[in-house]
């Protein structure tokens, strides 16, 4: 029997915006700790787990890897946390998703490029599909 205190899985997913598989994939891959059972084998949920996983979920939704909300986890745990870390962490992935961005604006004016030398169809021979071909499409 759940409590206001605790609560199943299908709770948890509707609190938290997580889908159920998620939330049994984080505690497959240890993010989530695996949740109290009840004599019929129900998974229950405590408020924690639910701050845990608004904590996994935002984390995702910044695009920070398994990898680094793991990290950012453990700090999180520990009592004697450094925000130093946790900074270092963070300027690492902003770096990179700049990087990501600049590669997206990149790849953005070659496909712009691509579109534009197409003529909407009308040549003989899809520049399209010749520029996809192309060794040195990169250099455009």
């Amino acid at each position: 029997m759940t409590t206001p205190q605790a609560f199943r899985i299908g709770a948890l997913a509707r609190l938290s915006g997580v889908k159920i598989e998620t939330i049994r994939y984080y505690e497959r891959e240890g993010l989530l700790a695996k949740p109290g059972r009840t004599a019929g084998g129900i998974r229950i949920y405590r408020p924690s787990d639910a701050q845990r996983l608004a904590f996994i979920r935002r984390t995702r939704e910044l695009g920070f890897p398994l990898g680094e909300v793991r990290e950012l986890l453990g700090l999180a745990d520990r009592r004697s946390r450094s925000c130093r870390r946790v900074h270092a962490v963070a300027a690492a992935h902003l770096t990179e998703m700049r990087r990501k961005i600049e590669d997206m604006r990149r790849m953005e004016r070659i496909l712009a490029g691509m579109v534009a030398d197409c003529a909407e169809g009308t040549l003989p021979d899809c520049p399209f599909l010749e520029a996809l071909a192309c060794v040195d499409w990169a250099s455009r």
